[in-house]
């Protein structure tokens, strides 16, 4: 049984797996709703307060959900597929949002999310889906990155970091371990998953911050070369996290970049 509330009596269920979620802002018969896709180690309460700033700012409805393996999620069994980013949104999403009852949305994803968001986008043709926010996504690996997450790993085998996980995440080795095993696995170096942004035939906004420990301004480059669809670009001094590091410049270009779907969707509904 789905509530669409900020404090669910139960998790959701989706092939078997308890999925943590929490919806703010108008239910989907009342408003187009915002799906929040996680980074690599995020889930439910690591978005802070931004789910709700964005639900106020847009009048959209949003949903966050923690995947299998983050948060208060099901733990997920180890080691996870090197395609995780590719294959895992096309098997949970479209469940998601049936339990929701979602009937138009934006697909809201922060670094593997956007990966997610954007790999849904561009492989299934889901009309319930109406733009993408791509929040410093990946498409393929960058050194800078891959040694980032190395330092990411030897922290976490040195300090304490895995006790303060375990304040949001109920395995915070399965977590961390999910994430940073796949991502320096030698068969990961050349993974590219670019070319679902070929196929992406709504409007994205892509946003990345200059100081990205992770990836580079090749990462939005790919996007606005590849794209046969509208793109907005937003460049941010920040690092990773725009949503959090850039908070009031990353609501206002989402917001906009709602009002405008919602413009063009009028638009569409009255010349109809």
């Amino acid at each position: 049984m789905f509530e669409w509330s900020l404090t669910p009596s139960f998790p959701m269920k989706v092939n078997g797996v308890a999925l943590e979620y929490a919806c703010h802002g108008p239910a989907p018969d009342q408003a187009p709703t915002i799906v929040l896709l996680h980074e690599g180690l995020g889930c439910v309460a690591l978005w802070r307060d931004f789910p709700e700033k964005l639900s106020a700012r847009t009048g959209f409805g949003v949903l966050v959900f923690s995947r299998q393996g983050y948060g208060n999620s099901d733990p997920i069994q180890l080691p996870r597929r090197l395609d995780y980013q590719s294959k895992e949104p096309l098997e949970v999403l479209p469940h998601i949002m049936e339990q929701a009852d979602i009937q138009r949305c934006i697909l809201f994803g922060h670094s593997d999310g956007a990966t997610m968001a954007a790999a849904y986008a561009g492989s299934v043709e889901d009309h319930r889906v109406r733009g993408v926010i791509l929040m410093a996504p990946h498409f393929f690996a960058e050194p800078m990155g891959l040694a980032e997450i190395e330092r990411a790993r030897d922290t976490f085998n040195t300090t304490d970091l895995s006790t303060r996980m375990s304040k949001y995440h109920r395995d915070p080795e399965g977590a961390f371990r999910g994430w940073a095993d796949v991502w320096l696995d030698p068969g990961f170096a050349d993974w590219n998953v670019a070319e679902v942004i070929d196929y992406i035939r709504v409007p994205i906004l892509a946003i990345q911050g200059h100081g990205d420990q992770y990836g580079t301004m090749a990462q939005l480059d790919e996007i606005t070369d590849r794209a046969y669809c509208p793109v907005d670009r937003v460049e941010l001094d920040c690092k990773h996290s725009p949503h959090l590091e850039a908070s009031e410049e990353t609501l206002a270009a989402a917001a906009e970049f709602c009002a405008r779907l919602e413009r063009i969707e009028a638009a569409q509904v009255e010349t109809a």
